[in-house]
């Protein structure tokens, strides 16, 4: 078989799966108008029912009984392209046919008054316009373009080569107007495709902001702890080298395990210099404050505990908001993780007052407890409209990480007053002391307001912790805020 013959069965069998197949394709409800553009087809098919009997019968000069039968097909075929668009067009354009043939007969043997519309009168034009139209809607560019061209030979075939006498040629016009409604309805159809692509592309672009804000807060806390991870290895190394000048005459054993220690410690330390390395590829313009970028923070300083959270509150009032602190409690040593995100999470409540409340005042409180601290940033309603925020969603997600990390919990919603609070409790040890396991949370959404990893507040209640709740604090017996 060669190349044309090849070519040319392909292109037939295209066309038999295009146009020979009875597939429902039914037309989805208007969005505007749900359901108002399927009556406004069946009012059509209605009157081009009961144009096409008046024709025949009163223009044609035939039967009634062959003028309702013709009709009624025509209107099915109208009604049809609902939902079969195919075999609604194979019905409209065989019906169209029979009509034009028995009409050409009359015409032929003089029984019609001269000058009808033929092949096409003006009401089978609007039913196949009709018909075209729905059917561009749903298919494909090539089928709606397949079925204009089988329009368009049938119409030549009937008026150019089979013809008739005493008539008045429609077919141009005809055609003319199948063209249009096709165009308009391929129109139509990749515009509705277009809007639903941008649709689930901008789901798939939201899910995908998210999982990437996820992700570079969980890196930004990485570079954090192997900070902290750091620090507590040199300690290690430098005691096991230490040791064995405390000891009189320490044994070869103690040497030789002290001199494993402090390897161990050092190769730990190589490993984690290489690891940092990449984190810290990207500096982040202002890591460790609250000022404009360019602060001009090393990448490497030192990370920021609760001791600098004077300082914090300082950049905040520079700022343009009011904020006063509270410290209460016997103050109990923290694990350096927790005192890292005790620090973080105040740095990001202050942050979101300072874009979505400005002009508000804000209280910063700590509580100290046996079992851990507990954290609550407490800002009132906005002075004046926040300017417009694009945001990266690090905020509350940032706090969730940091906080069910560390076993703890952490709860944000809105106040009475319309403003806002953030409270989160730590246990001391950045560990569970349940002996329970917080419950994993893989959600991505930066949006949530309530946040809970399974613990207790320090009242000795289960669940996330009030921060509307006076009981939750026992620093603050009348539970207002600002």
């Amino acid at each position: 078989m060669s190349a044309v013959e090849k070519r040319l069965t392909r292109g037939l069998r295209v066309l038999r799966d295009d146009l020979w197949n009875v597939r429902a394709d039914p037309l989805p409800p208007s969005v505007w108008l749900r359901w108002l553009p399927h009556g406004l087809v069946y009012l059509v098919a209605i009157s081009t029912t009961l144009l096409t009997y008046v024709l025949i019968t009163d223009s044609y000069n035939q039967g009634e009984g062959y003028g309702l039968l013709c009709s009624s097909a025509q209107g099915a075929a109208v009604a049809l392209a609902l939902w079969r668009p195919v075999p609604a067009l194979w019905l409209s354009t065989a019906v169209s046919v029979v009509i034009a043939m028995g009409a050409r007969f009359q015409l032929i043997a003089g029984q019609v008054d001269s000058n009808v519309p033929w092949p096409f009168a003006p009401d089978l034009i609007v039913a196949h316009s009709m018909v075209l139209f729905l059917l561009a809607l749903r298919v494909p560019t090539r089928v709606a373009v397949e079925a204009l061209a089988l329009t368009a030979l049938v119409t030549y075939v009937m008026q150019g080569l089979v013809g008739a006498v005493n008539y008045w040629s429609t077919g141009v016009t005809a055609v003319a107007l199948f063209a249009g409604v096709t165009l308009l309805g391929t129109a139509l159809r990749g515009r509705r495709e277009a809007r639903t692509e941008l649709v689930e592309q901008a789901s798939l672009t939201a899910e995908e902001r998210s999982r990437r804000t996820l992700l570079e807060e969980r890196n930004r806390i990485a570079r954090e702890l192997h900070d902290v991870v750091a620090h507590h290895m040199s300690v290690i190394s430098i005691q096991a080298q230490v040791a064995p000048h405390l000891v009189e005459n320490p044994s070869d054993e103690l040497r030789e395990n002290l001199d494993g220690i402090r390897q161990n410690a050092l190769e730990a330390l190589t490993e984690l210099r290489r690891v940092l390395g990449v984190l810290r590829s990207e500096n982040p313009d202002d890591p460790y404050g609250l000022g404009a970028p360019g602060t001009g923070a090393a990448p490497d300083a030192p990370q920021p505990t609760l001791d600098r959270l004077d300082a914090l509150v300082e950049n905040t009032r520079g700022a343009g908001l009011t904020v006063t602190t509270e410290i209460t409690g016997e103050q109990f040593p923290l694990a350096p993780g927790v005192e890292l995100s005790a620090y973080r999470i105040v740095q990001e409540a202050l942050s979101n007052a300072l874009r979505h409340a400005p002009g508000s005042v804000v209280r910063v409180e700590l509580t100290h407890f046996p079992r851990g601290l507990q954290i609550r940033v407490v800002n009132s309603a906005p002075r004046r409209p926040a300017p417009p925020s694009p945001g990266a969603g690090h905020g509350l997600l940032g706090m969730r990480e940091r906080a069910m990390m560390l076993g703890g919990t952490l709860m944000a919603m809105e106040t009475s007053c319309g403003g806002f609070t953030v409270a989160a409790f730590l246990p001391r040890s950045g560990t569970t002391t349940s002996g329970t396991t917080p419950r994993p949370d893989n959600s991505t959404d930066p949006k949530a307001h309530t946040e809970s990893a399974g613990r207790t507040d320090p009242t000795g209640r289960t669940g996330p912790i009030d921060p509307t709740d006076s009981t939750a604090d026992p620093t603050d017996p009348t539970g207002e805020t600002p």
